[in-house]
């Protein structure tokens, strides 16, 4: 197994519904240790594995995993922790200073570390085992179906028949059901089922995870309650011992009947669903099955059916950055005395202001620290006093956060890319970064500059997840960010780190400001506004109603540049040798503020890759002069075409639509989720390039070639 790999471990154990005992123990080890001892050939823990960025991305804490025969749930950071004990070394860490402090503004200053994801090499030699286990999950969800005849019990009916043999194989672990006397009949008798199962023999049918699920907003997933909801809140009466059926129908609209084989009670999934739906399910009780506990405040957010494979059932809240070195002379000193204080660690009190000691300390620190050894006296007593001074308040951390805004990660990364490089290739030792300046040569005006980024360094993290909604829509942290521990205060989040290449564009600033006072003027911008606005007031977030949706649209020049990405990114997938999918954009598009921020229009195309050695540069070699024109060339002359026109070059969102584009779609502009910051949002080709027709607003056609800010292309 590579390092890029991660490997899911779960404890296939009863886990019981009551609030009391939904903290069972994931103890994925311990059943590798005991199968060990007893010398057992079986591989219970072992159910799969995956790569760091869909455990980051896709699949985190909290998230649903389809397996092949039944679905899984990583749990918790504190659960991790057990791995960490049982191994020799230390973990892991990713030293991105400037990450870790937008991780401390949104979780608080007790996060002291970025952490790889567990891996463990393969050991050499002949072994019946297979590898050592890395994140723990559970068995979720615990209710599952008969494929043979359509039980629906809890796990607890089919977890003895719980079949994992192949050390090498775990792919192929699968629950059954012994003795399935296979479907029947609705009129058979238990003597008729009974008589069935003699006839077929001893038949061992497979599992499958029942597929519905109650979420609500908060971010809170619980089971779906079969025998609360076929017997209307109430009990069966004619047998002690549940006994279940989920039947698929072919009626139109109804996609499951549950049926209780003792009392004959019956009632449809449809009626769980919609408006009318909502009334009759049961309140939320805040469970947390990736934590093993329930809200002890309760929830009273309404609950709602989830089906497993829902695309918003889990949503990553994640921070990256790309590693620059520093400008600014107080960050430069914050990094340093970061750096101290990871190496002086307990000793901190007794090392004071004694600079002789400190410099022993720092010896045996990382990297960073060790070059603190280069620095004066003076210099380390200073930091020495600026690390005794308090860390700032829990309030004065979250009014911060209030205030604080993700484009501050890449205020940083635009600063740096705007200096010149000094030579033909400039190098960072500290960040790794590499950038080469490249001529404009014949690039169509407006694109100003060109840097080529031979190798970088990408550092991303996960906070937190959401449920139903994206946590980038409505950014109410407090409320509804679903943190990855018991008690919302973690010590150190999952990271990954990543390296490749890209290239950076920049705009003419002053053609971009000409242009977006154009667009700002036109009814177009005034119907996407109020798109937004509308698709603000939908979102399922009770906070998105205290907010202005105004204060979070993006500016005009984020369109422009987002558009013009998404057509570079196609266009370079044909001459690149990398799929379109693992090409990534990272937009530097707004407005100068009275802050400190300057006005900012360009962008950056990666690639990048999770092993040590990042990419092959068939990226940067697209940067050179007459490779982009032609790249940049052909991706304006594609955008003025697509095959859904005119349907596509018309549409703009009129009420009561609150769709976030124009002019794009699939077949001419958008993009795997991959590559987009924005989930596809935010695209319209009419502000890029000049297309042909009109579009209308509220009974009133207007040019769309008047808003192109390329109005000399033409097509081919």
């Amino acid at each position: 197994m590579s390092e890029d790999q991660g490997v899911w471990g779960a404890s296939l154990r009863q886990e019981r519904l009551d609030a009391a005992d939904d903290g069972i123990d994931v103890d994925p080890f311990g059943d590798a240790d005991r199968l060990r001892e007893d010398q057992a050939k079986k591989n219970f823990a072992k159910v799969g594995s995956a790569r760091p960025t869909t455990l980051l991305y896709t699949y985190g804490p909290g998230a649903v995993i389809d397996l092949p025969h039944f679905t899984i749930m990583p749990t918790g950071l504190d659960d991790w922790e057990r791995i960490w004990r049982r191994r020799d070394a230390a973990p892991a860490t990713i030293h991105a200073p400037r990450l870790l402090e937008a991780v401390q503004i949104m979780l608080g200053h007790q996060v002291s570390e970025l952490r790889r994801f567990p891996w463990q090499p393969p050991r050499p030699g002949i072994r019946r085992d297979g590898d050592d286990l890395g994140v723990p999950a559970r068995v979720f969800p615990q209710w599952l179906r008969c494929t043979g005849c359509d039980l629906l019990a809890p796990l607890s009916r089919f977890v003895n028949d719980y079949r994992n043999t192949h050390p090498f194989r775990p792919d192929q672990a699968i629950f059954e059901h012994r003795d399935c006397p296979g479907r029947l009949s609705r009129t058979s008798t238990a003597r008729g089922r009974k008589g069935a199962a003699k006839r077929k023999g001893n038949l061992r049918s497979p599992c499958v995870p029942a597929r519905y699920l109650l979420a609500c907003p908060l971010g809170h997933l619980d089971e779906f309650p079969y025998d609360w909801w076929v017997h209307e809140g109430a009990h069966c009466t004619k047998a002690p011992k549940l006994e279940l059926e989920m039947r698929d129908t072919s009626q139109r609209g109804v996609t499951a009947i549950i049926t209780c084989r003792a009392c004959g009670a019956s009632r449809p999934m449809s009626q769980a669903q919609g408006e009318e739906g909502r009334r009759r399910l049961p309140r939320c009780r805040g469970r947390h099955p990736h934590l093993g506990v329930f809200d002890p405040q309760g929830c009273q957010a309404e609950p709602r059916v989830m089906l497993i494979g829902a695309s918003n059932l889990w949503f990553a809240t994640t921070q990256s950055i790309i590693d620059m070195p520093r400008l600014d002379p107080a960050e430069v000193t914050r990094d340093r005395v970061a750096a101290l204080g990871r190496a002086l660690g307990e000793d901190r009190a007794l090392v004071k202001e004694n600079a002789e000691t400190a410099r022993m300390l720092l010896k045996r620190g990382d990297a960073e620290a060790v070059r603190l050894l280069e620095l004066s006296d003076a210099e380390l007593i200073d930091l020495l006093r600026r690390l005794a001074v308090p860390t700032e308040s829990d309030d004065d951390r979250l009014k911060r956060r209030e205030e604080w805004n993700p484009v501050d990660l890449l205020v940083p990364e635009w600063n740096y890319l705007q200096q010149e490089p000094s030579g033909e290739r400039h190098e960072d030792p500290a960040s790794g970064l590499v950038v080469s300046p490249r001529k404009r040569g014949a690039l169509p005006g407006g694109i100003d500059r060109v840097l080529a980024v031979d190798r970088l360094r990408k550092v991303n993290a996960i906070l937190g997840f959401t449920r139903i909604d994206d946590f980038d829509r409505i950014d109410d942290t407090g409320a509804r960010l679903v943190h990855l521990v018991r008690g919302s205060r973690p010590t150190w989040v999952p990271a990954t780190e990543d390296r490749g290449e890209g290239i950076f564009l920049q705009f003419d600033e002053k053609a971009v400001s000409d242009w977006e006072a154009r667009v700002l003027a036109s009814p177009l911008w005034v119907a996407h506004r109020k798109a937004h606005r509308r698709n603000v007031e939908r979102r399922f977030s009770e906070t998105a109603k205290q907010i202005n949706p105004d204060e979070r649209f993006v500016p005009p020049r984020y369109w422009l540049i987002h558009t013009l990405a998404h057509a570079l990114i196609r266009e370079m997938a044909m001459s690149s040798g990398y799929g379109a999918a693992s090409i990534s954009e990272r937009i530097y598009a707004w407005p100068a503020t009275e802050q400190r921020r300057a006005a900012a229009a360009g962008m950056l195309l990666t690639t990048t890759a999770s092993d040590s050695d990042g990419t092959l540069g068939g990226l940067v070699a697209l940067s050179e002069p007459d490779r982009l024109a032609q790249v940049v060339d052909a991706a304006l002359t594609g955008m003025m075409r697509c095959s859904s026109d005119p349907v596509c070059a018309r549409r703009v969102p009129q009420d009561p639509e609150d769709f976030l584009h124009g002019a794009a779609c699939h077949c001419c502009t958008m993009v795997s989720e991959t590559s987009c910051e924005r989930a596809n949002r935010f695209l319209d080709r009419r502000f890029v390039v000049p297309l042909a027709g009109d579009y209308a607003v509220g009974g009133t056609t207007f040019a769309s070639a008047d808003l192109a800010f390329f109005r000399d292309v033409r097509l081919a």
